[in-house]
């Protein structure tokens, strides 16, 4: 029943009676939807589409929670605070007031934590915020193979800022992207780039045999460079491949790794753009 802490994650408080309004023109999820025993998970864009952060809303009471990666709180709570104007609400940075917990498998959230389940897959399980950092069985380590192993983006580990798109990291098949909500910051380049067929890339699972290349390190195939590596553990990875090259198959290398490509039933690869 792994439960783990993971303390690489922050949290962001957004209060006042214009807190869903103010969000849902910013980011690419439907806000209103989070709620008791409800998640959503969205991305705070550039106007030009390109991904600052994403974070799992949370509400309770008369305020949003933003789970968000640590080293990002303090960007995103200036981010927002730029477009805040004159809508009544408050941002803060909350990290030190709360413990993010993930669990996965048979366990259950603890007493007292604001929990849901995660809104990516059923399979990734549960995210949690506590005031109290709960009893944990598992380590972040854990936590971080299990999502790995799903082919889950972790933020800036996987995602480039100002240069990544939501599509490239599986933000539709995903659920972090509404098309029916109205606009938001980033919105033309997201929409263009799914009903045109734009996308040329995908975060994909691979296995590692070999040592682990580190993050950017250029994957090859005969030689040509056709993507680049990003997170990775225990032999299980994340890279950024070229839609061609998964079509064509063939070993891909990475440093002195061979890597093999694993596309999760989750995802659906568009045809290969020229």
């Amino acid at each position: 029943m792994p439960i783990a802490h993971l303390t690489g994650r922050g949290v962001v408080e957004v209060a006042g009676p214009d807190r869903i309004a103010f969000l849902q023109g910013l980011v690419s999820n439907d806000v209103a939807a989070a709620g008791p025993g409800r998640a959503v998970w969205a991305a705070l864009l550039t106007p030009q589409g390109k991904w600052l952060a994403d974070f799992f809303v949370m509400a309770e009471g008369e305020r949003l929670l933003l789970d968000v990666e640590a080293a990002q709180a303090p960007m995103l709570v200036q981010r927002l605070t730029r477009f805040r104007l004159r809508a009544k609400v408050t941002l803060r940075e909350a990290s030190t007031e709360f413990a993010v917990m993930a669990g996965w498998g048979d366990s259950v959230p603890p007493a007292g934590l604001l929990a849901a389940p995660d809104p990516r897959l059923p399979e990734a399980g549960w995210r949690g915020l506590s005031p109290l950092v709960p009893a944990a069985d598992a380590e972040e380590a854990d936590w971080d193979l299990h999502r790995l192993r799903l082919g889950l983006p972790d933020g800036s580990r996987d995602l480039e800022p100002e240069k990544s798109v939501l599509l490239e990291g599986g933000f539709d098949e995903l659920g972090g992207v509404s098309w029916t909500k109205g606009c938001y910051m980033g919105q033309e380049l997201t929409a263009r780039t799914k009903y045109r067929g734009l996308l040329k890339r995908r975060i994909v699972p691979v296995t590692v045999e070999g040592g682990l290349p580190p993050r950017g390190t250029p994957v090859l195939r005969e030689g040509v460079e056709v993507g680049e590596m990003r997170s990775a553990r225990d032999g299980h990875g994340l890279a950024l491949l070229r839609l061609d090259v998964l079509a064509a198959g063939g070993a891909l290398t990475a440093g002195g790794a061979v890597l093999t490509p694993r596309v999760p039933g989750w995802m659906k690869l568009p045809a290969p753009v020229a």
